[in-house]
């Protein structure tokens, strides 16, 4: 009967493998790709390859973690640890183009596949976190690794032992079925809110029904709404799509205060309106479900346990920095404030006119342009997309690293606007490709984002393929995509990320380029900020449309002088932005909130920054950093890492400015080092701080 038995599982494992087997022939995503440097096959890939390659590569991963822990051997680095690291290698190429596809152009299918894989995809991660046996082993080799191993290795057996704890492997075992059913619910959680939130942002737009409503908008733009408009079935109507954050872009030029009024409004009820897009009991539950794992790991709340392993360490930490700004930034804003409103009325000639949110905007670009002579739209006339891109951001990492890039046309992409562009080294060596998806469409998440198509690792000779998404609003044929100065700033920052992802030089995934602290990976994107209003740059890149003229000497030096115009109002949305992030993470586990508006007042009057007249960035229903993308206590990275930004700009500017020496000194200290040092040392390294100086940060503002 056993030897029955055997011959059967035998033959189960044999139909196994060869089922396997035909899979990896037939599903592109079941193998390397056999494209230039390993990149995505997306003309071959199709929507139903996904759930099949997920199981097959789950099921495969797990299959090596049996053998890690059966190993007869005594544990070692090779054998658990590095074992360990390549044991995702299938699931990780499945995951990277399934998730930067539902970010970046989803649809129905992708959508339905998503909300089934999640759940999945966290009992996977709970059934190796949470493997005793494997973490048996693991414990073993952490036990010995400073007489055994050095460098990165040693370093790679620190972070998955780290990793393993802060997941729950110490936990009882009936506690850690409690946590795999929270981090299953808030794996389906955070799923949800991120399609609603999508779903809702393109489903709340304003309808405008004559021209001269939106008198302040270019020609170009009003073009834009029109098409919109005929787009959705509205023809002969404007349209004004909602972008991710609560200000709008157009709220700054918009004459009709009406029209304003109804944007903002749009803007801020969305997701909370009792429709089917609404978030706002996905954002209690999983407020609480972080509370609920945060207490079952030993921590006062979710935000102790997220920052533990950041250069914050500690909620305590944050909230000095934030104290810090809201100082600053509340004498400030009070003064700008005071200053629109007399403004405001001088022009109306209303007396009892009061400034509102909507209203800050306007105000603030029309006393800009007074004060300064400076005008956005006549601003946006010299900033054409692909020569901020080619004349700007390329220009400048050439200038600093001597990068160079080529573009070509022989990969597929997943949508007709992306562009693939060869990245070179100084010397001539290839040592990435990089894919650009700048415009908005309905099927792309709101806001800004750098990912991986590929992941950069010697020991799995790979090098990095790097994706930069942005959501510019798309010019008719024939016209060129004239951006905003924030939007130019966006595309240096996206890069900036890129930067760190590119120069990558790491032997393991798990510590390379970008896989670093949230408030560590923001630094190299917002310094990169700092080169789009570098003179010999921006004359570079800023031509006129239509002339090709180059930005003139009198415009940068108004640009120069209005630098710090309005900074606090920008200080304030974030500081409000972090603030709510806090307070919903520092909650305990038996809290209920009922009010979510309320909760966020009380929030925002205990920072001492409550104020109508300045909303937060996000206000919680449309706020996917924190309850979809992984900065759930982690949006103070943004203030946390431009304290860091600004020191290493100070260390520039007193040492030569923007020179090829100093960006390959912030190249060899910084950004080539992944995670395989000490970060707070590498700062200090670098800059000759003994810690960050916030001071740098309000001189920047504007408000010291």
């Amino acid at each position: 009967m056993k030897k029955t038995l055997l011959a059967l599982a035998l033959l189960v494992m044999v139909s196994s493998c060869t089922q396997r087997a035909k899979q990896g022939e037939e599903n592109p995503l079941l193998r390397p790709s056999e494209l230039f440097m390993g990149a995505p096959d997306f003309a071959s890939i199709k929507n139903s390859d996904f759930k099949p390659a997920f199981e097959v590569a789950m099921n495969e991963q797990l299959a090596k973690i049996d053998s890690i822990v059966n190993n007869g051997e005594k544990p070692s680095f090779d054998n658990t640890v590095l074992a360990l690291e390549l044991s995702g290698k299938s699931l990780r190429r499945v995951s990277a183009v399934f998730f930067g596809l539902v970010s970046a152009h989803t649809n129905d299918e992708l959508k339905a596949i998503e909300s089934e894989m999640m759940p999945k995809l966290s009992d996977h991660s709970d059934a190796i976190f949470l493997n005793e046996a494997l973490f048996a082993r693991i414990k073993k080799v952490y036990e010995t690794r400073s007489e055994a191993l050095e460098g990165e290795d040693k370093r790679l057996v620190e972070y998955y032992y780290n990793d393993f704890v802060r997941a729950g492997a110490n936990l009882s075992a009936q506690d850690k079925a409690e946590l795999k059913k929270i981090n299953a619910q808030l794996a389906s959680l955070s799923t949800e809110f991120g399609q609603k939130l999508t779903d809702a942002t393109y489903a709340n737009y304003i309808l405008v029904s004559d021209k001269d409503s939106l008198a302040g908008l270019t020609d170009i733009e009003i073009s834009s709404a029109a098409e919109e408009a005929k787009k959705k079935g509205h023809e002969g109507k404007y349209l004004l799509q909602l972008t991710n954050t609560t200000q709008q872009p157009q709220m700054a030029f918009l004459e009709n205060r009406e029209v304003r009024r109804r944007f903002y409004e749009a803007s801020v009820n969305r997701c909370s309106k009792g429709d089917v897009n609404d978030t706002r009991d996905i954002i209690r539950r999983i407020a609480k479900l972080r509370a609920q794992k945060a207490k079952l790991l030993g921590y006062n709340s979710f935000a102790a346990w997220k920052v533990e392993d950041q250069m914050a360490k500690t909620p305590e930490h944050i909230y000095d920095l934030l104290g810090t700004l809201a100082a600053g930034y509340s004498k400030k804003v009070k003064t700008d404030a005071n200053e629109l409103q007399s403004y405001m009325q001088k022009l109306t000639g209303d007396k009892s006119m009061k400034l509102e949110a909507w209203d800050w905007a306007y105000y603030a670009e029309k006393l800009r342009k007074e004060k300064y002579d400076l005008d956005e739209n006549t601003l946006k006339s010299y900033f054409v997309l692909d020569s901020v891109l080619h004349n700007g951001v390329f220009y400048a990492a050439n200038a600093l690293y001597g990068l160079s890039f080529k573009e070509r046309d022989d990969l597929p992409v997943y949508q007709e606007d992306v562009r693939v562009f060869d990245v070179f080294d100084k010397g001539g060596e290839q040592i990435a490709l990089l894919y650009t998806d700048f415009y908005k469409r309905p099927s792309k998440s709101g806001g800004a984002w750098m990912s991986n198509w590929q992941e950069q690792s010697t020991v799995e000779g790979t090098k990095p393929i790097i994706y930069n998404v942005c959501n510019y609003t798309k010019p008719e044929p024939g016209k060129p995509c004239l951006l905003t100065f924030d939007e130019v700033g966006t595309l240096f920052h996206e890069f900036g990320h890129t930067l760190h992802g590119l120069f990558a030089s790491q032997k393991y995934v798990s510590l390379s380029g970008t896989a670093v602290p949230r408030d560590f990976v923001e630094m190299p994107s917002q310094f990169n900020e700092h080169w789009a209003v570098e003179p010999s740059v921006l004359t570079h890149y800023a031509k006129h449309y239509q002339t090709g003229e180059v930005v003139p000497d009198s415009l940068l030096t108004k640009m120069e002088e209005a630098s710090h115009f309005n900074q606090a109002y920008s200080l304030g949305e974030n500081l409000s932005a972090v603030t709510i992030d806090m307070a919903w993470h520092s909650i305990s586990a038996d809290t209920d909130i009922n009010d979510i508006e309320a909760f966020e007042a009380e929030a925002l009057k205990k920072m001492g920054i409550l104020n109508a007249q300045v909303p937060p960035r996000y206000k919680s229903p449309y706020f996917r950093h924190i309850f979809s993308i992984g900065y759930a206590a982690g949006y103070y990275a943004y203030l946390w890492s431009e304290v860091l930004d600004q020191n290493i700009y100070t260390w520039f500017k007193a040492n030569g400015g923007m020179t090829a020496e100093g960006g390959q000194r912030f190249r060899e200290m910084i950004l080539s080092k992944g995670h395989t040092e000490d970060l707070a040392k590498l700062f200090s390294l670098f800059t000759g701080l003994e810690k960050p100086k916030v001071e740098d940060l309000l001189k920047s503002r504007g408000v010291m």
